[in-house]
């Protein structure tokens, strides 16, 4: 866990009293809405569908137990007592008073969090693969330099006015499990001939209205070069990114228009005249960072007894099998709490889970929780041999329910329950989608699944990489909704192609189950998930089951 300095605490607070006054001169009508709008973007209000929203940072999806139990008092406090889990690992109140606004920052930054740069075009909250420091796989913990980089781009004076949002991902894992490739730029760490830790640099990903793959612009970067590369990158697509048109002002377009080669060539030359002034900086910057950034300690753990209490209990075998991912320590876990009880919106956490989950990270994994992309909490460093008391306790509290990497485990964005921007609705298909495969008992049948959903074109929900991608748009004033198939979000990134014309609201469970039970028919074995045996077999059996009465015609 990162502990604030003493300038990180100033810069909060100061920015905090800065924003109380603009509420204050919006509430007198010293300000206009339209002058009001850009401050309060830049400090993550929107004006929603029927209330403001407060987005708050989670910067690289890092919570104390302390930050976590702050949060449940501002729902408690200010809100409707649940708070809303994003996939960019933040956390969002949808029903605050603006007259609130300024005291709800203030307790933001009473446990060292803010919602500075959640909006606008401007550098977003950074995001990171959210087993970091805990996982198998991992080459270091990326998420010093996550800090690093938030650092660096918090109130950077040259891009505070970029052409668009720019978002940046990093993993420091084999496994992509933070959409690097969907990132306007994506950070894998690799290593060199040598060993040593640096990165491989992707530009241009995206999804919303042009969904598009990031393309490698640096297939290794040392560490020591990270910041004055990525400002290069950011200082291009300052000049060259489109204003003419919001629609093409991200920097996919960017790189999509201008070829890699032309942007990889301006980049490295920006680079040259920006590196030294780095020089020495990053790295002793990092080393302050990493200084307030202690690790756990763990020692290897046996699992005492946790093979036969999964015996005894088949719903925490199921917990075990579903929620829990191997730890770098031997004797630990990495435990998912899905958000995503069935019926239920999904991100959404009450006040009384989030102090649960605080209690759970104090007593049984260092204090420390993570947000995930897909919406999940998790506690990121369990003993084995605590699994059955962790289980017992979210059990208690509805948050026990083993379906991650499931049907139901469904990413879906607030759609038109909330969103001004929202065409349609996607918590209740998400819901009905978990409910309807529940009761029909098939979701364990059908095993690993992405379904993601989203209510516009712009994709929050990440429709373009699910297995099954769910987008609601708007068809003279009917909610339709296109399904594509063959998304992927991984190191194997892929968008998903749309399959055929859309459907209507109540016909979208139904065309789903058809498209499943035609998976469980065509599968070599019960071990082939969907996206093997869409990749092997193709599109058109699919479609098939999607359209059952366009086959029969085109089969007369």
């Amino acid at each position: 866990m990162y502990d604030y300095s003493d300038f990180d605490e100033a810069f909060v607070r100061r920015r905090a009293d800065e924003f109380r006054a603009q509420v204050g001169r919006r509430i007198d009508g010293s300000l206009t809405e339209d002058e009001f709008r850009p401050l309060r973007l830049m400090n993550g209000l929107y004006l929603q569908l029927h209330a403001y929203m407060l987005r708050v940072a989670i910067p690289y999806g890092t919570l104390s137990s302390r930050q976590l139990r702050g949060l449940a008092t501002i729902a408690e406090r200010w809100d409707k007592g649940y708070g809303h889990f994003t996939t960019r690992q933040n956390i969002q109140f949808n029903w605050p008073r603006l007259i609130d606004v300024p005291d709800m920052i203030d307790a933001l930054a009473d446990v060292h969090m803010h919602a500075i740069q959640t909006s606008g075009n401007t550098i977003r909250n950074v995001t990171a693969d959210h087993f970091a420091g805990a996982a198998a796989d991992e080459i270091e913990d990326p998420r010093p330099i996550a800090e690093l980089i938030r650092q660096w781009s918090s109130d950077h004076p040259e891009f505070q006015f970029l052409p668009r949002k720019f978002k940046i991902g990093i993993t420091g894992a084999t496994a992509d499990r933070a959409v690097t490739r969907a990132h306007d730029i994506g950070l894998r760490m690799v290593r060199d001939e040598a060993g040593a830790p640096g990165f491989e640099v992707i530009v241009g990903g995206g999804l919303g209205r042009t969904p598009l793959v990031g393309k490698v612009i640096r297939a290794y970067l040392p560490k020591d070069d990270l910041l004055p590369y990525l400002e290069a990158i950011v200082s291009v697509y300052n000049l060259w990114g489109r204003r003419d048109n919001k629609f093409k002002a991200r920097i996919k377009i960017t790189v999509f228009e201008n070829g890699i080669e032309a942007m990889r060539e301006a980049v490295e030359a920006e680079f040259e005249q920006r590196r030294p002034k780095f020089a020495d900086i990053s790295a002793e910057v990092l080393a302050e960072i990493e200084h307030r950034f202690p690790k756990p300690l763990l020692t290897p753990q046996g699992e005492d007894g946790l093979a036969a209490a999964k015996t005894a209990d088949t719903a925490l075998r199921s917990f075990v099998d579903t929620n829990v991912t191997p730890h770098r320590v031997p004797g630990y876990g990495i435990v998912t709490v899905s958000l995503k009880a069935h019926g239920a919106t999904p991100g959404d956490a009450t006040s009384d889970q989030m102090r649960a989950m605080a209690d759970l990270a104090d007593e049984f994994s260092q204090g420390e929780i993570r947000v995930s992309h897909e919406q999940n909490l998790i506690l990121p460093h369990v003993r084995l041999a605590d699994l059955p008391a962790v289980h017992a306790r979210l059990k208690a509290h509805g948050l026990a329910t083993a379906n991650v990497g499931l049907l139901s485990d469904i990413i879906a964005c607030p759609g038109m329950d909330y969103c001004a921007l929202a065409t349609a609705r996607s918590i209740p298909i998400a819901q009905g989608l978990a409910t309807h495969f529940r009761d029909l008992g098939l979701e364990q049948e059908i095993g690993a699944l992405k379904i993601k959903i989203s209510g516009c074109i712009n994709a929050c929900g990440h429709h373009h990489v699910g297995h099954i991608g769910i987008l609601g748009l708007d068809r003279a004033g009917v909610e339709n909704y296109q399904i594509t198939l063959g998304g992927d979000a991984t190191e194997n990134a892929a968008i998903g192609d749309k399959v055929g014309p859309g459907f209507a609201y109540d016909e979208v469970i139904p065309a789903i189950e058809r498209l499943l039970r035609a998976y469980l028919a065509l599968r070599l074995s019960v071990s082939e998930p969907f996206i093997e045996a869409f990749r092997r077999l193709g599109a058109e059996p699919f479609r098939a089951a999607l359209y059952p009465d366009q086959a029969q015609t085109d089969a007369a």
